[in-house]
């Protein structure tokens, strides 16, 4: 059987095709994986960038819209504080792995 049948909560039936190249797929995934990882941190970075001119306007006065400034900072703040949280919990499940006894 190719399929695997799950009961959702309301009764219907949902089909998840198993992989046949788990091999060939791993490989796949973990360069995607490194690649969107790479990305997000590409672009975290340069919501930091603009967070740091936002600031920098207005410590000088020029600031056009203060709102938008306010929105870069806080956006660039928000974006600090999940990439951390990824960052913890990758930590905590190295450790919790490590700690496995085989």
């Amino acid at each position: 059987m190719n399929d695997i049948r799950l009961n959702s909560l309301f009764g219907q039936k949902l089909e998840l095709p198993q992989n046949t190249n788990k091999q060939a797929n791993n490989e796949e995934d973990s360069k995607s994986f490194m690649d969107m990882l790479n990305s997000e941190l590409k672009e975290l970075n340069e919501e930091q960038i603009k967070s740091d001119a936002a600031m920098s306007d207005i410590a000088t006065g020029r600031v056009k819209d203060l709102h938008q400034a306010a929105i870069a900072i806080n956006k660039a703040e928000t974006s600090m504080k999940f990439m951390l949280e990824v960052r913890n919990k990758a930590i905590n499940a190295y450790k919790e792995i490590s700690r496995t006894q085989i």
